[in-house]
């Protein structure tokens, strides 16, 4: 199996976009708070937003590549197969993440988890995407 890494950081890229501009733009309209997860990032490292978007971007990166890694054992067509794998760091952050960022597991209450989870989901299903069926070959 040959994995495309140039690939899985354009996916990673990409998704961490889309997953941003859902949270900045769409979820407010679905009854959902708005979420910038860069900005969540960046209170954690002493308040520079740019540090903030590097790292939202680096994470999303990386599990794009953790993706390209684990995609042939997910089963379904590849956007099913990112959808289904947003979900793992979804339930990493909520359970991990936000207590160490000093915040309550599935951030204290429903609606903002939910959203999270979405966010994830879109994030995981572009990923899918734009990396494609992992069985393909790269094209040369």
């Amino acid at each position: 199996m040959t994995r495309n890494w140039g690939k899985a950081i354009l996916a990673g890229l990409i998704g961490t976009l889309v997953m941003t501009l859902v949270g900045l733009y769409v979820a407010p309209l679905m009854g959902f708070e708005k979420s910038n997860p860069a900005e969540m990032l960046a209170m954690k490292m002493g308040g520079n937003m740019m540090l903030g978007w590097i790292a939202h971007f680096m994470i999303g990166v990386i599990l794009a590549v953790i993706y390209a890694f684990v995609a042939p054992s997910i089963p379904g067509a590849p956007v099913v197969r990112g959808a289904l794998f947003g979900i793992a760091p979804w339930l990493f952050a909520m359970v991990i993440m936000m207590p160490m960022m000093g915040m309550p597991m599935f951030m204290g209450a429903m609606m903002p988890a939910l959203g999270s989870l979405m966010g994830h989901v879109i994030f995981g299903a572009v990923v899918g995407a734009v990396y494609g069926h992992p069985d393909t070959p790269p094209a040369m």
